[in-house]
């Protein structure tokens, strides 16, 4: 069991680990362009299109857990079936996106903003970036659909294939083309349309031809649309109500000020490493909670459960204990400003305390993702939205900052909660033999 764990988890931290790592070299590139106007055209347009494509997410989460079950039933005509549909659903949200940009880039530039200079700027990156909508919403149905087959690598060299080119390309074009932002973005839709011809030729070397056990009628059948919808519908409500969280306290911290703002912004890098590797666990808990509903084996679905849990303390603790007696030491690797550093120690354990109180709910959405169990990862999450806002609001106007740190780790730690409550009903009951 630990070895199907492990097999499936490591590609995916591997996969990760990539992302911040392009994310950063970007900033870097059009950091050197000799005015900080461009790395905020970058992260605003970076921020924008972050919004739009986690709306699509639950293609890649609903795909996954799916394709899994019927890959347990050893159903070849659903698996077929599945992909088909999410292609289909992408391919009609990525045309939408693509004659709808301009009033999308309307009216995201309405709710956010910034100097004159840096929006027209991202309005250059957002115009040409939007183009890689089809590629980039195409490659969630495909890296749902490998991970539900239970294989992990394929994803894995899709994702550090993309990330290198997108890196090779972005700095080929400011620096042979003396491009600026619209060269990153263009390096970015390069970089996802080779991507996406590499997951259509490694779906036909590993798998074959699967759509000839399914039909085009079957693939847009209505009812098998609104279920796949339905649970997408969940899905795609817990993911804006991270969104919410995570953007209310990047403005609220702009509100106290632009220290803590600072301050906040680099602590809360730490959480998103945290949840990169912890996110590697969760893969493979979405890919084998399938397996094992689709085989109606409810004792390997428990035992899957325990080992993804415990590799998930472990690695909780481990970050804790490098938090608690490294922090400082880790916070001069991305500033080297003292002030921002020493006011951060202000705040040391509220980071200390979040891989112990949240790794419990990243592992939990893996698992409820692949017994596709939206209902529940939707109201955890509307609940525990709920609880943070409550504590924020009373605990403001008392301790300030501490408030938004307070509310942020009982927020992760009611997801966990809650999920572990309607475990049983949501996902285990799944398994049982009917």
């Amino acid at each position: 069991m630990n070895r199907k764990i492990l097999r499936l988890a490591i590609p995916n931290i591997i996969s990760n680990i990539t992302v911040p790592l392009v994310g950063m070299f970007d900033t870097g590139l059009v950091g050197h362009l000799g005015s900080d106007k461009y790395i905020g055209a970058v992260a605003l347009g970076g921020m924008i299109f972050s919004f739009v494509y986690w709306g699509f997410s639950f293609l890649r989460m609903g795909t996954t857990g799916f394709t899994a079950q019927a890959y347990g039933k050893k159903n070849k005509s659903e698996t077929s079936r599945l992909l088909g549909q999410s292609l289909f659903i992408g391919a009609i949200g990525a045309l939408l996106i693509m004659l709808l940009q301009v009033p999308v880039e309307m009216l995201s530039f309405s709710i956010v903003s910034g100097g004159e200079e840096v929006e027209n700027l991202a309005r250059q990156y957002f115009y040409v970036r939007v183009w890689a909508a089809p590629a980039t919403i195409g490659l969630y149905s495909f890296m749902g659909w490998f991970i539900g087959m239970q294989n992990a690598r394929i994803p894995m060299i899709i994702s550090i294939a993309i990330n290198i080119l997108n890196i090779l390309f972005s700095a080929t074009f400011i620096y042979l083309f003396d491009m600026d932002v619209e060269g990153v973005a263009l390096g970015t839709v390069l970089a996802q349309y080779i991507g996406l011809l590499m997951a259509i030729f490694f779906l036909f070397k590993r798998f074959g031809n699967v759509f000839r056990f399914t039909t085009f009628k079957e693939i847009v059948n209505i009812k098998a649309i609104v279920l796949f919808m339905r649970v997408g519908r969940d899905i795609f409500i817990r993911t804006m109500c991270l969104l919410f969280v995570l953007s209310f306290i990047t403005a609220k911290s702009a509100a106290i000020g632009d220290s803590v703002l600072a301050v906040n912004t680099v602590l809360l890098q730490f959480f998103t490493l945290f949840s990169y590797i912890t996110d590697g666990f969760a893969y493979a808990g979405e890919a084998l909670t399938g397996l094992y509903i689709g085989e109606r084996n409810r004792r390997y679905l428990e035992r899957v459960v325990r080992r993804i849990f415990l590799f998930g303390a472990v690695i909780s603790i481990m970050f804790s204990a490098i938090y608690a007696t490294g922090l400082r030491e880790l916070m001069l690797v991305m500033t080297s400003e003292t002030s921002v550093i020493d006011l951060a120690e202000t705040y040391r354990w509220w980071i200390v305390a979040i891989p112990v109180v949240s790794f419990a709910s990243f592992l939990w959405d893996g698992i409820y993702v692949g017994a596709t169990a939206s209902v529940g990862m939707r109201n955890s999450m509307l609940v525990a939205s709920l609880m943070f806002f409550a504590i924020y609001y009373v605990l403001i106007q008392f301790i300030e900052n501490h408030a938004i740190w307070a509310a942020f780790v009982v927020f992760l730690g009611m997801r966990g909660v809650m999920q572990t409550l309607l475990a049983n009903r949501s996902v285990y009951s799944k398994a049982d033999i009917v």
